[in-house]
């Protein structure tokens, strides 16, 4: 079986494409395309790359192309694209504008090239699905709850990759199971035992943190949109909603200057004052740069402020994980957010930290009660794993 995962940007087209065989993955190629302004070329130009490196000689080869979508309005889970699915995104537009809008166009293009060849998507929002309700609330009107201004939380294709590598790694077999089998058995049942309590850091240009008990989500830091929770590279993370009316009042900034200003000028670029990139704003903290450090701390202490939020939720913790872009390469961050935990039970080895660069690792010392892990982001086997489920129970 050949999966073709599809990352879609608003100007990009990555792609990975897998041979799945039993539990057994192979990547057999990856590739990517930057300032796409044409799609229907793009998606062309992967399928002629896909043939020229040998991976496949016909597109029919192909059992199905799996996106990693990212929310519709009422849809949930890894479910077939159709039209119906579709519309249901288009709803979503307005939360997740960034997001959205590419892959609505890409995955129809798709159809278009590729009429029978299954299109299926796999949500961030999925992983969510059995958080308890006071997880999903927020303390608005029942009207705009029932308008779906709730708590999805995202990143969950990461989120639950980290679940079963953890369990895996803490010698919990049966926990990584019962994650891999999530989507198709559901969260229902007791695992039996001592419960396996894991808190996953997602750190990178968009970030999140999750709790995770027994292989299942009991929330993540984002909520309504991706624009929430940690500040984000250039997105402003949680606010009061009260700002928005402020600024625009005090200032005369429209809607959609608000809009812009909190989803591009915001995060650690907003506190910044230039760059978003964390490794601009490590190398002017270390020039003396007092808002570049502040951004950093920042960032720290609010990661910080989400782990004790689900180690209480936990009642306790077996691994912290670090993981994505910054989560993997940062060891100075990783040791900021860990300072000062002995109490919690997080205690980390400086050496293996620091030795420690975007490859699996616990870098904790041993007998550490907490293990703490670094575990590179494996997002789109997670997509390709969960559309071979799919394909299987559906076929």
């Amino acid at each position: 079986m050949k999966i073709l995962v599809a990352n879609l940007g608003s100007t990009s087209l990555k792609w990975r494409l897998f041979a799945l065989e039993d539990q057994q993955v192979h990547l057999l190629h990856k590739g990517g395309l930057e300032r796409v302004t044409e799609y229907s070329e793009a998606i062309n130009d992967c399928l002629d790359q896909l043939k020229d490196v040998g991976a496949i000689q016909d597109e029919s080869e192909l059992s199905a192309v799996g996106f990693k979508t990212v929310l519709a309005q009422s849809v949930t889970g890894c479910v077939a694209l159709d039209e119906a699915v579709l519309q249901d995104m288009e709803e979503g537009n307005l939360i997740a504008p960034a997001h959205n809008p590419p892959y609505l166009t890409g995955i129809r293009l798709f159809a278009d090239r590729m009429p029978r060849t299954p299109l299926i998507g796999l949500f961030e929002t999925a992983f969510y699905q059995w958080i308890p309700e006071t997880a999903k609330r927020y303390g608005v009107p029942r009207s705009w709850h029932q308008a779906g201004v709730r708590r999805w939380g995202f990143h969950g294709a990461s989120h639950k990759y980290i679940a079963e590598r953890s369990a895996e790694l803490l010698g919990r077999e049966d926990i990584a199971h019962r994650a891999r089998q999530l989507y198709v058995d559901g969260a229902h049942g007791s695992t039996g035992g001592t419960d396996c309590r894991v808190i996953s850091c997602h750190l990178g240009g968009s970030s999140s943190v999750t709790g995770i008990r027994n292989g299942v989500a009991i929330g993540n830091s984002m909520g309504l949109s991706p624009q929430s929770g940690l500040p984000h590279n250039n997105r402003v993370g949680d606010l009061d909603a009260m700002a928005i009316p402020f600024m625009m009042r005090k200032k005369g900034l429209t809607l959609e200057q608000v809009t812009e200003d909190l989803c591009s000028m915001g995060g650690l670029q907003g506190i910044a004052g230039g760059s978003n990139d964390l490794r601009d704003i490590q190398a002017q903290s270390e020039q003396g740069h007092e808002d570049a450090r502040l951004a950093i701390d920042f960032l720290v202490a609010e990661i910080r402020r989400w782990i004790g939020s689900y180690h209480l939720e936990l009642n306790g913790l077996d691994a912290l994980v670090f993981t994505a872009g910054i989560g993997e390469n940062r060891a100075g961050l990783r040791e900021a957010v860990c300072a000062r935990l002995e109490n919690l039970g997080v205690r980390l080895d400086s050496e293996a930290n620091h030795a420690c660069q975007a490859q699996e690792a616990i870098i904790s010392p041993e007998g550490s009660p907490v293990k703490v892990m670094v575990i590179p982001a494996n997002e789109e086997w997670v997509v390709a794993m969960e559309v071979k489920r799919f394909l299987e129970k559906n076929t």
